[in-house]
C-alpha cells in the first residue's frame, strides 16, 4: 500500500479521512447507452420509502475537495430544523394533538450531495448543464440504491453499509474532471499510469460510529465519458449517469473484480438500478462484454499528449500560437496534413489565436491554407487578420492593416542581381505581395508551384526592377551544396553591415535589411496587440525562427529543424512530416 498522504490526495480530503479500505479506489468499466432521465418531482422528501429521505445541499465550502474545485450548491437550498422549543399553548393546539403528531412524525435521513467541477475544466455550457442535472440525479440514485440494500441477498457485497437507521445524514461527492486529472489520481491511488472513466473512493469508517455516513467520492472523467458516449451512440449525460451509478454501487460494497460471482451480482444490481431510474442500459459490465472489450479496458496514453477532439476539456495555457510555415506547418512536400489542420481548428475553437510568422508572402500563406479550409474570418489567415510575413519585414495588425514595413538597400539588390546574372543562380525579389526576377528558371517556377508564392514577374533589367517596386528581401535558389559552399560564404562577407544573411531552407539563401528578423516582427505585432510574451507559444524549425522561439514563453523547434534552432528551443518536437505542430498543440498548448 503506498503512503496515505500525498499532495494530490490532500486535495481530495483532509488527512483524518484516509483509511485502509479495499473499496478505497476502483477502476470502473466503460459506458453503456441509456435514455434521457425521467421527470422528477421537485419535492425534496421521499416519504414513500421505509426510511424517509430528504435532499440537502452542502455549504458552498467543500471540505472534501477544498478550494481546487467549483462546487455547485447554494446555501439556501439546505433544509434545516428550527431551533428552540415551541409550547403547545403558544401554538394554539391542545397538548394531546401535538403528541399525536409527534408519534406520526417519521425520522428522515438527509442526503447531502456535492457536485464539483475540477478547476482545469473550462466553463463549457454542456458540462455545466450536466453538473446541474446531477444535483437531481445523484440523490435519487442514492435513495433507490439504499432501498435495494434492504433484505438483499447478495453474497459478495461488502455489507459494512447496510442499516441506515443509525445515521442522520449521508454525504457523497461527485467530481467531474478531465483525463489529465484522473490519470494523476489513478497513478496516486492505484499506481496505474493511465486515464480511466471513473474512480470510486470510500470514506466510510465504521469504527468511528459517526451519525454521518460519509459514503465517499465518485470521480468521473468527462473527457473519457464523451469518447465513450460517441462510441456507443448516446448522449454525454447518459454516459455520466451510468458511470455515476456504477461508482455508487462500488461505494456500497459491490466489487465486480473480486470474483465471477461478484461480477454477476453487481451486473444484476446495475440493471435493476438503471431500470428503476428510468435510464435504459444493461449496466457497464454487460455493456463491456457486448462491445467485445474487457470491463477494465482503458486507452493507453503513455505521455501527456491530449487526444484529438479532447481540447474542449482543457483550459488553454496560451492565448496565442505563433507558427512558421515551411518545414513547420508545411511538411517536406509543402503541404499541410489533415491532422495538423484539425489540430489548428480545434485550438481556434477553444479561443486560441493562431498567427503565422513566416518568410513567405501573405498570398502564399493564403493559398497553402485554403486547401484545408483555414482561410477566412474563423481561420488562421486572411487579408483581415494579423500576421508576420517576409521574415518580419511586413507586419499586419488588427483588421489586417499593415503596421510595419522595411526595405532592402537598393545597392544590395543591385549587387545581388548582378551576381545572379553572372553566375546564373536564380534570384527572386520580394515586394509585399509580388515576386520579381530577371530570368525564368525551373527553380523560379517551383517557388510558385511548390511553395505557393505568387508567380514571379520577369523584369527586363535590374534598373527596371528596382524602379518598379520597393524590395523587402532577395532570395537565392540553388542546391544545398551550392548555398553552403558558395553563396553563404560570399554574401556573409560581401554585405558587411549593410544587410543580414539568413537561411530558412537548406537550398535557399536570403538577404534582408540589417537588424531585421522574424522575431522582431513578432515583437512588433505583440506590442501592437498588447499581448505579453508569457501568453505566447511559438513553433518553428529554421535559423530564422530562433529569435521568435526565444521570445515566446514556450519555444518549440521541430526535430527536422537546424541544430542552432533546436539549441535555443525549450522543447524539441516531432518533425513536420510527423505532424509536429499538431503534436505540440495537443501536448503543450492546453
Amino acid at each position: 500500500m503506498p503512503p496515505l498522504l500525498s499532495p494530490l490526495r490532500g486535495s481530495l480530503r483532509p488527512p483524518f479521512l484516509f483509511h485502509h479500505h479495499r473499496q478505497m479506489a476502483h477502476i470502473l468499466s466503460r459506458a453503456i447507452p441509456s435514455p434521457p432521465s425521467a421527470a422528477f418531482s421537485s419535492n425534496p422528501t421521499f416519504s414513500h420509502s421505509s426510511i424517509p429521505f430528504r435532499i440537502s445541499s452542502p455549504s458552498p465550502k467543500s471540505y472534501i475537495f477544498g478550494g481546487a474545485f467549483r462546487l455547485l450548491c447554494r446555501e439556501n437550498e439546505r433544509f434545516t430544523k428550527p431551533f428552540g422549543r415551541i409550547l403547545a399553548s403558544q401554538r394554539g393546539y391542545r397538548k394531546l394533538r401535538r403528541q399525536r403528531q409527534a408519534k406520526r412524525k417519521e425520522k428522515q435521513l438527509e442526503l447531502s450531495v456535492k457536485i464539483c467541477i475540477e478547476e482545469e475544466l473550462p466553463n463549457d455550457p454542456e458540462m455545466m448543464n450536466i453538473a446541474e442535472m446531477l444535483r437531481l440525479d445523484v440523490p435519487i440514485a442514492m435513495k433507490l440504491a439504499f432501498e435495494g440494500l434492504k433484505d438483499s441477498e447478495y453474497k459478495t457485497r461488502d455489507a459494512t453499509i447496510t442499516d441506515l437507521g443509525g445515521f442522520e445524514n449521508v454525504e457523497c461527492s461527485v467530481l467531474l474532471c478531465n483525463d489529465e486529472f484522473i490519470r494523476k489520481l489513478n497513478k496516486e491511488w492505484r499506481d496505474e499510469d493511465h486515464a480511466t472513466d471513473v474512480l470510486s473512493m470510500s470514506q466510510h469508517i465504521p469504527e468511528l460510529k459517526l451519525p454521518i455516513l460519509m459514503l465517499g467520492d465518485i470521480v468521473i472523467s468527462i473527457e473519457t465519458a464523451a469518447r465513450q458516449a460517441e462510441e456507443r451512440g448516446h448522449t454525454l449525460l447518459d454516459e455520466i449517469r451510468i458511470l455515476m451509478v456504477h461508482g455508487l454501487l462500488h461505494l456500497l460494497g459491490f466489487d465486480h473484480e473480486i470474483s465471477d460471482e461478484a461480477e454477476v451480482e453487481m451486473e444484476k444490481e446495475e440493471e435493476l438500478l438503471l431500470k428503476s431510474l428510468g435510464w435504459k442500459g444493461k449496466g457497464l459490465i454487460q455493456s463491456a462484454y457486448d462491445a467485445g472489450t474487457n470491463s477494465n479496458s482503458h486507452s493507453e496514453n503513455p505521455d501527456d499528449r491530449k487526444k484529438e477532439g479532447s481540447l474542449r476539456f482543457y483550459k488553454p495555457k496560451f492565448s496565442y500560437i505563433f507558427c512558421d510555415m515551411d518545414g513547420t506547418l508545411l511538411n517536406s512536400k509543402s503541404q499541410i496534413s489533415a491532422i495538423t489542420a484539425n489540430a489548428l481548428k480545434e485550438a481556434l475553437s477553444r479561443g486560441v489565436k493562431v498567427v503565422i510568422a513566416t518568410g513567405k508572402t501573405r498570398p502564399a500563406v493564403i493559398t497553402a491554407l485554403k486547401t484545408v479550409d483555414l482561410v477566412g474570418k474563423d481561420g488562421v489567415v486572411s487579408e483581415f487578420s494579423p500576421g508576420v510575413f517576409i521574415q518580419g519585414l511586413i507586419v499586419y495588425g488588427r483588421q489586417g492593416r499593415r503596421i510595419s514595413k522595411r526595405t532592402l538597400d537598393p545597392d544590395i539588390c543591385r549587387e545581388a542581381f548582378h551576381y545572379s546574372c553572372k553566375h546564373e543562380v536564380p534570384l527572386i525579389a520580394f515586394s509585399e505581395d509580388r515576386c520579381l526576377t530577371l530570368f525564368d528558371h525551373p527553380l523560379v517556377e517551383s517557388l510558385h508551384t511548390v511553395y505557393h508564392e505568387p508567380k514571379a514577374e520577369i523584369m527586363p533589367s535590374v534598373e527596371h526592377l528596382l524602379a518598379s517596386a520597393e524590395i523587402q528581401k532577395v532570395l537565392y535558389l540553388d542546391t544545398a551544396e551550392g548555398v553552403t559552399t558558395a553563396l553563404r560564404p560570399y554574401w556573409s562577407e560581401a554585405v558587411g553591415g549593410r544587410a543580414n544573411v539568413v537561411q530558412s531552407q537548406a537550398d535557399m539563401l536570403e538577404i534582408v535589411p540589417p537588424g531585421s528578423s522574424k522575431g522582431s516582427g513578432v515583437r512588433t505585432l505583440l506590442d501592437h496587440l498588447n499581448v505579453p510574451a508569457q501568453e505566447v507559444m511559438a513553433i518553428g524549425d529554421g535559423e530564422n525562427d530562433m529569435e521568435m522561439l526565444e521570445l515566446a514563453s514556450l519555444g518549440i523547434a521541430l526535430s527536422n529543424g537546424s541544430e542552432k534552432t533546436k539549441a535555443v528551443a525549450n522543447v524539441i518536437g516531432l518533425s513536420s512530416d510527423e505532424d509536429g505542430v499538431a503534436d505540440a498543440i495537443y501536448r503543450y498548448a492546453f
